[in-house]
């Protein structure tokens, strides 16, 4: 995708998108959760760094008019679920920023976090990106987070993607989304990216018949996020 273009969507159902959105913000915050005793100490330096390593409007083309979500950065979630409980107490954050941005359809989602030292962020990948467990500890959160909403997971699955960094990783969700008695089926994917000490969350939320679309755009902005990406 060139940086002029924007993801084609279909002109109805913004509405069933809206109701979706919690969805994608549950299920980006427990990709990259972070365990409630987790360190946090944030000098300067990092905050700015952690910032800077995130999606701006720029980025989306002007294709579409974007609206600014207000965000912000999940550090103290945990991912905790029955019989996986990893530790993170040894890790220390030292810079979190986020931002969303929303057009008729769509939601893209970034967030960057800093850890102290490149081994803290490998130590974390190991845990609570590729670990086994991860992927039927997401279906239950996420189970949990739409129960009564209207919403029923369809699947939840590690999907394939450029290795933009030395660690990348994807998720992809289905969901079933009834709104004012019009149902859409909607996909909320994950790209999520380690490099250096920085830990670099994509997260999409969109119909899925516009699916071509919308993984050229997450390539497109997850190499912008990876370049950005300096500690």
């Amino acid at each position: 995708m060139r940086a002029t273009e924007t993801v084609r969507m279909p002109s109805r159902p913004s509405r069933t998108l809206v109701v979706a959105a919690c969805c994608l913000v549950a299920l980006a915050a427990a990709a990259s959760a972070l365990a409630d005793t987790i360190q946090v100490h944030y000098p300067a330096a990092d905050q700015a760094a952690a910032r800077k390593a995130v999606l701006r409007s720029a980025d989306l083309g002007a294709g579409a008019t974007w609206t600014s979500v207000p965000a912000k950065p999940d550090v103290t979630s945990s991912m905790d679920c029955k019989g996986f409980h990893p530790k993170q107490s040894d890790l220390v954050v030292t810079g979190a920023a986020a931002t969303e941005f929303r057009s008729t359809g769509i939601d893209f989602r970034s967030e960057s976090h800093l850890l102290r030292a490149p081994r803290m962020l490998a130590l974390d990948w190991q845990r609570t990106v590729i670990a086994p467990q991860v992927l039927p500890c997401l279906r239950e959160g996420v189970t949990k987070g739409t129960a009564g909403a209207g919403t029923h997971l369809v699947s939840l699955k590690r999907v394939s993607f450029p290795r933009i960094t030395s660690r990348t990783a994807a998720f992809r969700a289905l969901l079933d989304v009834t709104s004012g008695g019009q149902s859409i089926r909607v996909l909320v994917d994950i790209v999520a990216m380690g490099k250096g000490r920085t830990e670099l969350t994509l997260t999409t939320s969109a119909p899925y018949v516009a699916l071509a679309s919308v993984v050229s755009a997450e390539v497109r902005l997850a190499r912008i996020l990876a370049a950005r990406a300096k500690a």
